[in-house]
């Protein structure tokens, strides 16, 4: 298939600014160096997740005027800035080596799993002329990520700064899949 006969002009400027951001992020997710941290090396890989959650709905809000989508893409801008600010404000404190080359060790064989799964799940997300339906089916494998990246660091011995705000990722992005999986069932069945 031939995306620019299939796709209109802004489904193919979207999705073209969505794989720009796509690229970005495994790029800097996957060129981090092991720390002798586990708080500070999941540091380091959420925030250039997080930043793509941010372009990605200020992508949306170029093209949409679905309402509930901008309303969720307004959601990640302001959930997203604040997270990505509390995760640089411990980061120096969360820096500090206290884990094992063991348990970094299977901290890093879990990440990597789960990071592979969520990269391939988003590259693949389907593709259609409905740009909301797209961006709802690119946030799921996303928000999955996020959440497994965070219960995979629970897992282990972090600094005590970063649990709570593993936790609020864990509750936020799981709530928010849910309104967006609501939104996608009804979007894909009209």
């Amino acid at each position: 298939m031939d995306r620019q006969n299939y796709f209109s002009n802004v489904t193919n400027a979207y999705l073209y600014q969505y794989y720009e951001i796509l690229d970005k992020m495994v790029h800097k997710m996957t060129g981090i160096e092991a720390e002798s941290s586990i708080s500070g090396y999941f540091i380091s890989q959420i925030l250039p997740h997080h930043e793509a959650a941010v372009e990605m709905a200020r992508n949306i809000l170029q093209y949409t005027t679905h309402i509930k989508v901008q309303d969720i893409a307004e959601t990640i801008l302001s959930t997203q800035t604040k997270n990505i600010a509390d995760l640089q404000a411990i980061r120096p404190a969360c820096e500090t080596p206290i884990n094992t080359r063991q348990e970094i060790y299977l901290y890093q064989k879990s990440n990597q799993r789960i990071i592979r799964t969520m990269f391939y799940e988003m590259q693949n997300a389907q593709e259609s002329n409905n740009i909301n339906a797209d961006f709802l089916r690119e946030l799921i494998p996303h928000h999955t990520g996020a959440v497994r990246m965070a219960e995979n660091a629970l897992r282990f011995h972090i600094c005590p700064q970063l649990a709570p705000v593993l936790h609020t990722i864990t509750h936020s992005q799981t709530s928010g899949m849910r309104t967006i999986q609501q939104i996608l069932a009804r979007l894909t069945r009209a």
